[in-house]
């Protein structure tokens, strides 16, 4: 043998036996002899380790003596753990342990068994006399597609990629909810297998809380054509700038102007909410670069929680006045002294 069996299968140790048989289709496919008639006798050669290597390697027993004794172990020059052999092997006892030895099956019976009896490669004129089993017709090119160097068996009609297409919301709408109605445009195969276009109007409900990146599936709404599953639609919010909140997660963040005077004695902030309320909250603290007024359960709705809200965030602009006079100067020097 003289070869590393993962290594003639391109495969790695832990390989499992999905791994080692799409391994043996790509190779046996690539080095069988009736694939490669200018250089027959070399591919004679690589088919048949290839073959030996995968039915060691899909074989836990046979795998088990390989990997711990090497092909010394497979010829029987050790006493591998446990006795007895299957397929392709014999076991038997010389009186003081048990011996393994490892006899390769034909290379083309492992072959058969993966691809039927007659050869792939038939339809191309390259199969060889005499031998039996399914029409050219039914192997040949069409298997070469499914099992060459693209990789494993064909599983039907591809899907289309998504089609993403971006759904720009006011935060009124994020805020309350809403319904969009989106119309579309695709193409349909008809009785006939003819595409002919089509209009529809698809309904978006917009839940209250959803945010940006939150996308909407409409399942196979993409053109219809031959063995390809229709794409799907998918439309992923966006959010539209408001002229007073800014969006933080679940929570409004505004910026209130304010009087330098407000902001040392107190001040009302009003606003009308984005449901349309209005809110005066009376903020007796002194306002200072970098303060902040919370409002509990005044932000955004939380789309997961029903019923709970973020919260409100009050920024504010202190407004200093551009000059004070000498008598302004005296009086604040005594109030604030």
């Amino acid at each position: 043998m003289g070869c590393d069996y993962y290594d003639v299968l391109k495969v790695g140790k832990s390989a499992s036996e999905d791994d080692l048989k799409k391994a043996y289709r790509k190779l046996a496919m690539k080095w069988h002899p009736d694939k490669n008639p200018k250089n027959k006798k070399e591919a004679e050669a690589k088919f048949k380790q290839i073959s030996e290597a995968y039915e060691v390697l899909s074989d836990s027993q046979k795998r088990a003596i390989y990997d711990q004794y090497g092909e010394e172990g497979l010829k029987g020059q050790v006493p591998p753990p446990g006795a007895g052999g299957g397929g392709g092997a014999t076991g038997f006892s010389n009186g003081t342990e048990h011996v393994f030895r490892f006899n390769p099956r034909n290379a083309e019976d492992i072959f058969a068994e993966f691809f039927g009896n007659s050869s792939p490669f038939a339809g191309m004129g390259m199969g060889r006399s005499g031998r039996s089993g399914f029409a050219d017709s039914m192997f040949g090119e069409s298997i070469f597609r499914s099992f060459g160097d693209g990789g494993g068996p064909s599983s039907g009609p591809r899907k289309a990629a998504a089609v993403e297409n971006k759904l720009t919301c006011s935060l009124d709408e994020l805020y309350n909810g809403s319904t969009r109605k989106m119309k579309i445009s695709r193409n349909i195969a008809d009785a006939s297998g003819k595409t002919v276009p089509i209009e529809e109007i698809l309904t978006i409900d917009v839940k209250p809380g959803w945010k940006k990146g939150t996308k909407i599936t409409f399942p196979e709404k993409g053109n219809e054509q031959p063995n390809v599953v229709p794409a799907d639609l998918v439309f992923v919010i966006d959010e539209r700038p408001h002229e007073v909140f800014k969006r933080d997660g679940n929570d409004l963040i505004m910026v209130h102007k304010v009087p330098l005077a407000d902001a040392l004695t107190g001040t009302t902030v009003s606003i009308r909410t984005l449901d349309g309320r209005m809110l005066n909250i009376p903020v007796a603290d002194i306002v200072y670069p970098g303060y902040e007024k919370v409002v509990r359960g005044e932000g955004m709705p939380i789309a997961k929680e029903p019923g709970r809200k973020g919260n409100l965030r009050v920024k504010f602009d202190i407004k200093f006045p551009s000059k004070l006079n000498q008598e302004q100067k005296t009086h604040l020097r005594k109030a604030l002294g």
